[in-house]
């Protein structure tokens, strides 16, 4: 079924959009993915957005307990509808619910801190899928966090400043542990099921009203095959 509805999707979209979605989605993937812990500055929270989508990472998780996450159009620059992001928003259970989520679905959560002197971004084991978690400006990952996290983990600085940036930070260690990944044996890419679901989502952001016009084209391919 869904085969079929996005070939009828890309009956309907420019040549040049499907080749684009069809390259990009090759390139995609749910093995690494992003938590944010209460980012209040919307700026860079929606840099972090756009930093997911650069580096393919499919999937954002937005943890709400505190402040409420807001995309700001011109820096996340149409990120929001190529990765998929779930917000986690239910006041004191909020963290938890995505951390025990993450961890029933397979992932090692990561916390980003620069006091951790086990592991950097760049030895980090990488044999599971990874969930790198990032906090607050200011405070950084919650105690709440630490105790969760299978790995804490630090980007190596030699300046006096004490960290980076969030969405640098983000920046940074997409770019370490992709490089890893594409240089090793670890199936890390999105399944051809997958693959197929995400540009079934990316064909209804790119289509006026694609949400109708999902409905409608499931409709049509029901009725075709009674």
């Amino acid at each position: 079924m869904k085969e079929k509805l996005l070939a009828a999707f890309y009956e309907m979209i420019p040549e040049a959009k499907r080749e684009l979605f069809d390259k990009i989605a090759t390139d995609r993937t749910k093995y690494i993915t992003v938590v944010l812990e209460n980012i209040y500055q919307e700026h860079n929270a929606s840099a972090v957005l756009r930093t997911c989508d650069c580096f393919g990472i499919q999937e954002l998780h937005v943890v709400e307990s505190k402040n409420q996450y807001k995309v700001q159009r011109d820096i996340a620059r149409g990120a929001g509808s190529w990765v998929d992001m779930y917000n986690y928003n239910e006041g004191d259970t909020a963290l938890v619910d995505c951390i025990s989520n993450l961890k029933n679905n397979g992932y090692k959560i990561v916390a980003l801190t620069p006091e951790a002197n086990e592991h950097t971004i760049f030895d980090i084991p990488i044999d599971e899928p990874l969930a790198l978690t990032f906090g607050t400006e200011w405070e950084g990952i919650s105690d709440e966090v630490r105790s969760l996290a299978d790995y804490q983990i630090s980007i190596p600085m030699v300046g006096f400043t004490e960290s980076f940036n969030v969405s640098v930070s983000a920046a940074l260690s997409l770019q370490a542990i992709r490089h890893r990944l594409e240089n090793s044996t670890i199936d890390w890419k999105l399944t051809h099921d997958d693959q197929v679901s995400t540009k079934l989502k990316w064909c209804q952001k790119y289509m006026r009203n694609g949400d109708i016009v999902r409905r409608d084209l499931e409709r049509r391919l029901i009725e075709t095959d009674k």
